[in-house]
C-alpha cells in the first residue's frame, strides 16, 4: 500500500514520527491516561519536530507537507495514545485548517505562524447542547452592533479549549434584527466575555482536554469573521469533511495499537500445552481484525489521496471516518476477549484503547450521519446502468 501513496518523503516521515511515538510519548500514556490532564510534554516535542503545522505553507511556519503526511503522524502517534494523537488532530484539522483555508491574508499572517509553529494551540467549537449532528440549529448568535458583534451563546465539548490561545466557533450572524446564516468567528482565547468550564470527565481520550466554551456580551470586531460571512456554513462543512480523514486515520492507529498487542499476547500466552493463536477461535479473530485494518486503511489513505489532488472527497471522507471508526471499535473489544481477563486490566492497556475508540464513532459526525452523507451522495450521483 505504501508503493500505492507514499512518496520518500511520507516514509521519511513515518519512521520519524514512528521512533518519536516509541520513545517519548509512548512512556507517558499510562499516567496521562490515568492522572488526565493534557499531554505539555509530548506537545512541546511535536511542535520542536513540525508535527503541529504538517500541511501549512512553511512561509507561516508550517511543514509544507500535505494531507498524507497528516494522515501518518496521526496514525503513528494513535498507535501509542491516542488522546495526544486527538491533540494534535484537533489542533490541525479543526483548530488551525479553517485559518489556512478560508482566512484573509492578514487573519493568515496574524494566527498561522503561532499555530503551525505549534507554539499556540487551536481549538474549534461547533457542537452545542442542542446541535449536535443538527449543525444548523445553531443556538449562538453574533449580533452586528456597528463596527462589533456582541456574542452570546455556548460550544460544547470543545478539544484544547483551555489550551488553546486561539479559537475558531460557528455562531448565527445577526444584521438588523436579521438573521444572515451561520458564519465562523475567530478570536483569542483570552477575549472578555469568553468563559471556559472546568475539563470533562471522560470515559476515553482522558489525556486530552475537552471542556464547554461560554460567549456573554462578548463583543469582536468585524474583522473576526472568517472567510466570506455568506458562506460560513459551507466552510464548517468543508473543515469537518477534512476533519473527517484525519479522525479515520486517528481510528486506523487506534485498531492498530490494541490489535498489535493482542497480537503479541497470542503468541506469549499458552493453553493446552500451545500458544493460543493456534487456536482457530483466537486466529480467526487476529484474521477478521488485521483485515479490518488493512480495509480501513486503504479507504483513509485513498481519501487523503484525492484530498490532496484538489479532489472532490465528501463521499470518500464519510466512507473512511465511517469504516475507521467502527473498526476501531470491533478491533479493540476483539483485543480484549483475545487478552481475556488480562484485557481488562488497566496494566495491558487494551482496555485503554477500547474506552478511547468509542468517541471515533461519536466526533466529527456519528456513524448514523456519515450514513446519512454516503447516501445523499450516492443517490445524487446515480447514473444510468
Amino acid at each position: 500500500m505504501e508503493q500505492l501513496y507514499f512518496t520518500e518523503e511520507h516514509k521519511m516521515l513515518r519512521d520519524m514520527v514512528r521512533d518519536f511515538a516509541r520513545n517519548e510519548v509512548k512512556p507517558l500514556t499510562q499516567e496521562l491516561d490515568e492522572k488526565g490532564g493534557f499531554p505539555h510534554e509530548s506537545v512541546k516535542k511535536m511542535a520542536e519536530l513540525g508535527l503541529m503545522g504538517i500541511p501549512w505553507d512553511e512561509k507561516y511556519g508550517g511543514t509544507g507537507m500535505d494531507t498524507m503526511a497528516l494522515v501518518i503522524a496521526i496514525e503513528e502517534i494513535g498507535k501509542v495514545c491516542p488522546s495526544t494523537s486527538a491533540t494534535m488532530m484537533a489542533h490541525t484539522s479543526l483548530g488551525t485548517a479553517p485559518i489556512a483555508v478560508f482566512g484573509t491574508e492578514e487573519q493568515k499572517e496574524r494566527y498561522l505562524p503561532g499555530l503551525a509553529s505549534g507554539k499556540q494551540i487551536g481549538a474549534f467549537g461547533l457542537t452545542e447542547p442542542n446541535a449536535g449532528s443538527d449543525a444548523g440549529n445553531t443556538q449562538t448568535r453574533a449580533i452586528l452592533n456597528g463596527n462589533e458583534f456582541i456574542v452570546n451563546g455556548e460550544k460544547a465539548f470543545c478539544t484544547n479549549a483551555g489550551e488553546a490561545s486561539i479559537i475558531i466557533f460557528t455562531a448565527v450572524m445577526v444584521e438588523n434584527g436579521e438573521e444572515k446564516g451561520i458564519s465562523a468567528f475567530v478570536i483569542d482565547a483570552d477575549t472578555e466575555g469568553l468563559f471556559l468550564n472546568p475539563p470533562e470527565k471522560k470515559m476515553g481520550w482522558c489525556g486530552s482536554d475537552t471542556r464547554s466554551v461560554f460567549f456573554r456580551d462578548m463583543r469582536i470586531p468585524k474583522s473576526s469573521v472568517l472567510g466570506k460571512p455568506s458562506k460560513g456554513f459551507k466552510q464548517f462543512l468543508k473543515t469537518l469533511t477534512g476533519g473527517r480523514i484525519t479522525i479515520g486515520a486517528l481510528g486506523i492507529g487506534t485498531a492498530q495499537g490494541a490489535f498489535a498487542r493482542a497480537l503479541a499476547y497470542s503468541k506469549e500466552r499458552e493453553a493446552f500445552g500451545k500458544p493460543i493463536h493456534k487456536f482457530q477461535g483466537v486466529s480467526f479473530k487476529l484474521s477478521d481484525m488485521a483485515t479490518q485494518i488493512e480495509a480501513a486503511r486503504h479507504l483513509v489513505y485513498h481519501a487523503a489521496w484525492k484530498k490532496d489532488q484538489g479532489l472532490s472527497v465528501i463521499r470518500e471522507a464519510a466512507m473512511a471516518k465511517l469504516f475507521s471508526s467502527e473498526t476501531a471499535m470491533m478491533v479493540t473489544t476483539e483485543a480484549i476477549q483475545v487478552l481475556g481477563g488480562y484485557g481488562y486490566i488497566k496494566e495491558y492497556n487494551v482496555e485503554r484503547f477500547f474506552r478511547d475508540a468509542k468517541i471515533l464513532e461519536i466526533g466529527e459526525g456519528t456513524s448514523e450521519v456519515q450514513r446519512m452523507i454516503i447516501a445523499r451522495e450516492l443517490i445524487n450521483s446515480v447514473q444510468s446502468v
